[in-house]
């Protein structure tokens, strides 16, 4: 092999393995929105709001459907984030952290817990005001990619059951935020859009009971049911959710194991390869069942989300971050009552109400004996989920946009989710390190 080939080969691997390390997303994410910052903050800051207010216009004979560059991360880019979170959400519940009831108690009454908690807390801070309760529930969310990646900073000592009652906290969390959003954050339903919705579903069903395999296959009827929803005032991207609880569970139906179909045609690949007979047309038919067969090896809910996640992680997710947190410090009156009492309902919610939150619901639930504190989990454990949970980066910001229609309301949220998501990582982080070596106790 070539030496510019086994570098070549030696990069690769190694960026492959970068893309899968869980904090490297949160470090990308994190970059993304202090640019974001810099940049609205900086000579250019014109710019910032020119770019992600630029319109987009797409043209088709005497149709025309014109939105601008922002409505097309929010609504549009978001929708792969929420096929993801639908997917781990299928998946958890088929075989994962909510398959048993038993198992999954304790982390839904946590989760519950910090999602109460801090809407109170937000509540009792806005003081009735009718504008600023829209708000309530901001602090609710958990941003799984940040909150997983940095309990991975904390190192190899942390126990695998307190990863898994993380994890399985902010998916449950995600569940509830997903519901919230249905039911508060949509406008006025029209009904008619969901027979176009309906559409999109009966054609996914239909796709699925025909075995068709492939995923662009499901991005037409994915897009009538995004078009639908959005026509009914619900907000599009619940269309990502919904496929991602659709998806296949089970391998492909065939009639033969495809571990099989794939071994033979790779037997007969050899065989020509050994015979010298190097036929392009022969070795691609070969080469493709092989690949269908490899391709079907893997339930659709487990090889989707794998494919997907670099995109959402190193893609998505770090230009929703540009596209949303860049807030403007020079124009902000944090001293005006409406936004004073947004930043600081939305910070003290997340870094006090989250930790609260989780950490007494579990105290609750274990000590009046509805669920046992898993094995290899104990209070120190418990805390420190709690006080990661209140990292709520990606969707408190999504939430944020949906509440406020209000500049310096939604600038001010979006100030106290960015200081509350740091506040709360540095004190993970500390208490982390400190206490890592006794979480197993």
């Amino acid at each position: 092999m070539p030496p510019l080939h086994r570098v070549t080969m030696k990069a690769s691997s190694a960026f492959a393995r970068m893309l899968h390390i869980e904090a490297m997303s949160g470090i990308v994410l994190l970059i993304a929105a202090a640019i974001a910052l810099i940049w609205a903050n900086s000579p250019w800051a014109a710019s910032y709001f020119a770019t992600w207010h630029a319109p987009l216009a797409l043209t088709l004979g005497p149709w025309t459907w014109s939105t601008d560059l922002h409505f097309f991360v929010n609504d549009v880019l978001m929708t792969i984030f929420f096929l993801v979170v639908g997917m781990e959400i299928r998946r958890e519940m088929y075989n994962g952290a909510l398959a048993d009831v038993r198992q999954a108690l304790l982390p839904i009454i946590a989760a519950l817990g910090g999602v109460v908690v801090p809407a109170l807390i937000y509540v009792a801070l806005a003081r009735g005001d009718a504008q600023l309760l829209n708000g309530w529930a901001i602090p609710t969310a958990t941003d799984i990619a940040f909150a997983v990646g940095v309990l991975a900073l904390l190192g190899k000592s942390i126990p695998g059951p307190l990863r898994i009652f993380l994890l399985a906290l902010a998916i449950i969390d995600d569940i509830v935020a997903v519901l919230i959003i249905a039911f508060f954050y949509s406008g006025g339903l029209d009904y008619s859009g969901f027979g176009i919705a309906l559409v999109g579903l009966v054609l996914v069903l239909l796709f699925n009971r025909m075995g068709v395999a492939a995923a662009w296959a499901y991005v037409v009827p994915g897009a009538i049911l995004w078009l639908g929803l959005l026509h009914t005032g619900a907000h599009p991207t619940l269309a990502g959710v919904v496929l991602g609880l659709m998806t296949p569970v089970t391998m492909r139906p065939a009639q033969r194991h495809h571990l099989d179909v794939a071994e033979q045609a790779l037997t007969r690949i050899r065989s020509h390869a050994q015979r010298g007979q190097f036929e392009v047309d022969v070795l691609h038919h070969e080469l493709r069942i092989a690949t269908t067969a490899q391709r079907d090896l893997l339930p659709p809910v487990f090889r989707l989300p794998a494919m997907l996640h670099p995109w959402v992680a190193f893609g998505v997710m770090p230009i929703f971050a540009l596209a949303n947190a860049g807030v403007q410090f020079g124009g902000m009156d944090l001293a005006a009552t409406g936004p004073h009492t947004v930043f600081w309902g939305v910070l003290l919610a997340l870094v006090l109400g989250k930790p609260l939150g989780v950490f007494l619901a579990t105290f609750l639930a274990v000590k009046s004996g509805v669920s046992p504190l898993p094995e290899g989990i104990n209070w120190r454990g418990v805390l420190l989920v709690g006080v990661l949970a209140g990292i709520g980066f990606t969707m408190a910001i999504f939430v944020g946009g949906l509440a406020f229609s209000d500049a310096a309301l939604l600038s001010a949220a979006k100030l106290g989710i960015l200081a509350a998501s740091a506040t709360a990582a540095i004190v993970g982080l500390v208490y982390g390190f400190i206490v890592r070596h006794k979480l197993n106790d």
